[in-house]
């Protein structure tokens, strides 16, 4: 299993990074855009709170964050996959949720 805190993109710094919020609470978007809109190439943090323990998952990208109370978590990546790109969280049911869409568009 991967989690993002441990996939750190290499080459950028704070300055050069999208950075997106997100809160969950019981399960549920309750703080962020549900579109998230950016560029081929641009470094991305996904940063997720939650008011009890979870997975988020962000597919294409094959990467997770397990953010619980009080220990926020974040995704990080360069993106390179160009696409719309489901973010879901995954239940203890085995039920998946998605809480948001990645779209990276081709640079120009």
């Amino acid at each position: 299993m991967l989690f993002a805190a441990c996939h750190l993109a290499s080459g950028a710094d704070a300055a050069d990074v999208r950075r997106f919020e997100f809160g969950v609470t019981n399960g549920k978007l309750t703080a962020g855009e549900r579109t998230v809109r950016v560029t081929r190439g641009e470094t991305v943090e996904l940063a997720w709170t939650s008011s009890e323990a979870a997975v988020i998952h962000l597919h294409g990208y094959d990467l997770e964050a397990a953010p619980a109370p009080g220990a926020p978590q974040v995704m990080r990546f360069v993106a390179r996959a160009t696409g719309r790109f489901p973010v879901e969280i995954h239940g203890s049911s085995g039920r998946h949720t998605t809480l948001i869409y990645v779209e990276v568009h081709p640079s120009k």
